[in-house]
């Protein structure tokens, strides 16, 4: 009983791979499976496996702890970069790839035995979040990073969703010329905006496009959507016209209706901004949110729906409504959906072959 009103997130790791292959052929060239935040909330060992066995060599990571249990579950042959970068030896062994981010990071990798890992050097170029600045490049020594194993150089794209922007086409010129120090390294320039702007370079590192999120937005999605999402029933009330429904009574029914609690709420990552905004699909029919999320449980008008029972499951993200639709209502983006998602929904994988 319990496990029939449990949440379910179901993941189709198909799609993910379908998607990883149009990301490559638009490239041309290598591209990477970017499975940081947990393979952006859908599971980061599944996701890479699945990526793994279509062929993806390059995987990259935000944090050390990520990493290490991605090392662990798909083996040694892969190259595992963290983004995040960490100091000589604290993989303790795992055959990790660091991104070199400030000259501090240098001086460390610099100085250790070079590790058959490698690292990766990250340039800025317009973003100023993380990576050598300019003035931070012209004071690096010549070959300072010859006995480190240098496997490639990066820079991180801020505004290639926005086709108008001129600060890509900057970051461009800028990385062409940066990376011009470094003529024997091969480099890696577009995220999946970048990619659909026809950037191409040594190794592409599309993150949100293979998990579905539309990388044009503005335009109509070209990758196929791959969770989906679906909460119990777990009461059906009639309330009649002038009922005040669920914290602070911020909903009132102008009619006698009908309402659905389902067992969800933001501490299962439906976002809190969603209240009396976001909308279920129940057999094929939208029903609309009222009230406030609240940590454990979710209601919703179901007056118009039709017979329904406890047990019948609601669709809350997924192909009816996709996470950046979701991401609308709730006036954020597709990711922060994506990597809300909570740990108490059963999860259920569909293959990859």
């Amino acid at each position: 009983m319990q496990e029939a009103l449990a949440g379910e997130l179901e993941v189709d790791l198909g799609a993910i791979v379908a998607n990883w292959h149009t990301l490559r052929n638009r490239h041309g060239a290598d591209i990477a499976g970017v499975v940081k935040a947990d393979g952006y909330g859908l599971g980061a060992v599944p996701v890479a496996l699945a990526m793994a066995g279509a062929g993806c060599r390059h995987f990259f990571v935000a944090q050390l702890q990520e990493g290490l249990a991605l090392r662990q579950a798909i083996g040694n042959a892969p190259m595992i970069a963290v983004l995040g970068g960490f100091p000589p030896g604290a993989d303790s062994g795992a055959g990790l790839t660091p991104v070199l981010n400030t000259p501090q990071d240098i001086a460390a990798w610099a100085a250790a035995p070079r590790q058959n890992a490698g690292v990766i050097l990250h340039l800025d170029t317009g973003m100023e979040r993380l990576g050598l600045s300019a003035a931070q490049r012209a004071e690096l020594p010549p070959g300072v990073l010859d006995n480190a194993g240098l496997r490639y150089v990066m820079t991180h794209l801020a505004c290639a969703d926005d086709p108008g922007h001129p600060l890509t086409a900057l970051q461009v010129s800028r990385f062409a010329e940066a990376a011009g120090a470094f003529p024997d390294t091969p480099r890696s320039l577009a995220n999946s905006a970048g990619l659909f702007r026809g950037l191409t370079s040594d190794l592409a590192r599309p993150g949100c496009a293979a998990y579905g999120i539309n990388p044009t937005p503005g335009q109509p999605n070209p990758m196929r959507q791959v969770m989906r999402l679906t909460i119990p029933i777990i009461q059906l009330r009639d309330v009649p016209a002038g009922t005040p429904v669920g914290y602070g009574a911020t909903w009132i029914a102008k009619r006698d209706s009908r309402i659905a609690t389902i067992a969800a709420g933001y501490a299962d990552g439906y976002l809190r901004a969603l209240s009396s905004r976001g909308i279920g699909i129940i057999a094929g029919r939208p029903v609309k949110l009222v009230g406030r999320v609240s940590m454990d449980l979710i209601t919703l008008d179901v007056t118009d729906a039709g017979d329904m029972q406890v047990g019948d499951r609601v669709e809350m993200i997924g192909p009816g409504q996709t996470p950046d639709e979701v991401a609308a209502l709730a006036g954020t983006i597709g990711y922060e959906v994506l990597t809300s998602l909570g740990a108490r929904y059963r999860r259920r994988y569909l293959g990859a072959a």
